[in-house]
């Protein structure tokens, strides 16, 4: 990897849940639950084609997603290609949720700042990905809530 494709910088967003994480995981991996988290990167509508998903942005743009296969290790990792500009790059989202104990897991979300990011945006995206991450800890300490 040149230095050009190095991220500049990084940041970790975390969120501790009181739930297993394999039932945390189960929950974050799967696409058709995203649109009750993830306001960023699901409008509400996902389709499936093949290995991909396709999706409206809140943005209001369209865009394919993939995510790693299902795994007993904790990774959520996805890789987002916006439709727009036609050959636009992908952009890898690392994500993981590990077990801390008994009824205990936490979300690790790496946000990697993209080459044409600037400050303003990259703060913006850090705080979008936290207040998803609070919903989707909301969503898995809720009472009734099932994967």
């Amino acid at each position: 990897m040149t230095d050009a494709l190095v991220p500049t910088l990084t940041r970790v967003i975390v969120e501790r849940v009181a739930c297993d994480w394999r039932r945390a995981w189960a929950l974050a991996a799967d696409p058709l639950r995203m649109p009750e988290w993830a306001s960023g990167l699901a409008s509400g509508h996902f389709t499936r084609e093949g290995e991909h998903w396709r999706f409206e942005t809140a943005e209001g743009s369209r865009a394919r997603v993939r995510f790693a296969p299902a795994n007993d290790f904790g990774v959520l990792d996805h890789w987002v290609t916006p439709e727009v500009p036609e050959g636009a790059a992908e952009i890898y989202l690392p994500f993981r949720v590990i077990g801390l104990g008994e009824g205990v897991c936490e979300f690790q979300f790496t946000l990697l700042r993209q080459p044409a990011m600037d400050d303003a945006a990259f703060k913006r995206d850090a705080r979008w990905i936290a207040r998803d991450l609070r919903t989707l800890r909301e969503l898995l300490e809720a009472p009734l809530s099932r994967p």
